[in-house]
């Protein structure tokens, strides 16, 4: 969710000292932070803001994906103004005041993840979570944050006010999920679940509703639904596995496992796993993908070694002399996954066990 960083600026003394709280909460959660502030109220475990707050904003705001404020909310409102988007494309802004009592989430709250990291922080500094996006006071789950929490692309995204609206105003919606995507039940337990073979028949079933999601891998186009509905798409997650010669099919399961709630994802999201081809024999990486009923690609060691993205982490010279190339997990997911694919969780270890999870729309 925030492999691209989350950056915590500070302008004041008492604002560095409750940006470096900050930066220990999202630290004991494996979030990658940095804390930013004027060289002046500079400290172990800061970067120096070169730059006033305007410039600082005009080169970050697209290199993260959420910017936490310390500072008064009408600041960072007045410096990211000149660059709001869209609530797909924008990354999650926080506000935090210095003395860190509230913890403010101000922009892309569903689908940039703000409303959750907001919580997260709000936990770890004992302060106040403020959220006021309609959907969360209600108690209810919008279709943007549906979307971020299954990583599903939004197709059209001019349909989510209407469909929000129906949903925080208790209207009857129906989730239609077309052929054999899955979903996990748990998460979409407030909406009514149906199941259509074809694209005609799920718009024939939103019909009888006031409002509808429809969940398909293919593009569908609704014309000119009397209906508001959402489409979404699945995006491809591929789980990139890396494990020692004798490594248990029960350690390979439980580092999966760790691996997806380190990210909240859920198993029913996996497309399938991906390792290197000197891993075709492996009995224990055979038995977890049949026992998950998941597909397992075996991709040769130039494969792997070929791949260049800017994702990757540093090679490890040890696999390197081992099998020839400094990395397997990530590299397999990246390429399993396909065009244009990113890591949303580098490499993991556990037991013996490297994990890596990619996706790609």
């Amino acid at each position: 969710m925030y492999s691209k960083g989350i950056a915590v600026v500070a302008i004041t003394r008492r604002g560095v000292a409750t940006a470096l709280k900050i930066k220990n909460a999202l630290d004991s959660q494996g979030l990658p932070c940095t804390v930013y502030a004027p060289e002046k109220y500079s400290q172990n475990g800061t970067v120096t803001l070169d730059n006033k707050l305007p410039e600082f904003i005009k080169e970050t705001y697209s290199k993260v994906n959420a910017i936490v404020a310390v500072m008064a909310t009408g600041i960072i409102i007045r410096a990211v103004a000149p660059y709001l988007e869209s609530k797909l494309t924008d990354p999650a802004v926080i506000g935090v005041d210095a003395q860190g009592k509230f913890v403010i989430s101000l922009l892309s709250g569903h689908y940039g993840g703000a409303n959750e990291l907001t919580k997260l922080i709000a936990k770890g500094i004992d302060a106040n979570a403020v959220i006021t996006t309609a959907s969360e006071v209600a108690g209810k789950l919008s279709v943007d944050e549906l979307a971020r929490k299954l990583h599903f692309t939004i197709q059209n995204p001019q349909s989510l006010v209407a469909v929000n609206a129906a949903i925080v105003n208790e209207d009857r919606i129906v989730l239609v999920l077309i052929d054999d995507v899955k979903m996990p039940t748990e998460t979409v337990s407030c909406f009514e679940m149906k199941k259509a073979d074809r694209s005609e028949q799920a718009l024939d079933i939103v019909s009888n509703y006031d409002a509808g999601i429809i969940v398909t891998g293919e593009t569908l186009s609704i014309g000119n639904s009397a209906k508001p509905i959402t489409v979404l798409k699945p995006k491809k997650i591929v789980v990139g596995l890396g494990a020692r010669k004798h490594s248990s099919s029960e350690s390979i399961v439980e580092a999966v496992n760790t691996a997806l709630e380190r990210i909240g994802l859920p198993l029913e999201r996996i497309g399938g796993f991906a390792t290197v081809d000197i891993k075709r024999d492996s009995p224990a990486m055979i038995e977890v993908a049949e026992k998950m009923g998941l597909p397992l690609e075996f991709l040769s060691v130039n494969a792997l070694r070929s791949l260049r993205h800017g994702d990757l982490s540093p090679d490890s010279k040890l696999v390197e002399e081992k099998i020839g190339v400094g990395g397997v997990s990530e590299r397999a997911a990246l390429i399993s996954a396909g065009k244009d694919s990113r890591l949303i969780l580098k490499k993991m270890k556990l037991n013996g066990v490297t994990v890596a999870i990619a996706e790609a729309e």
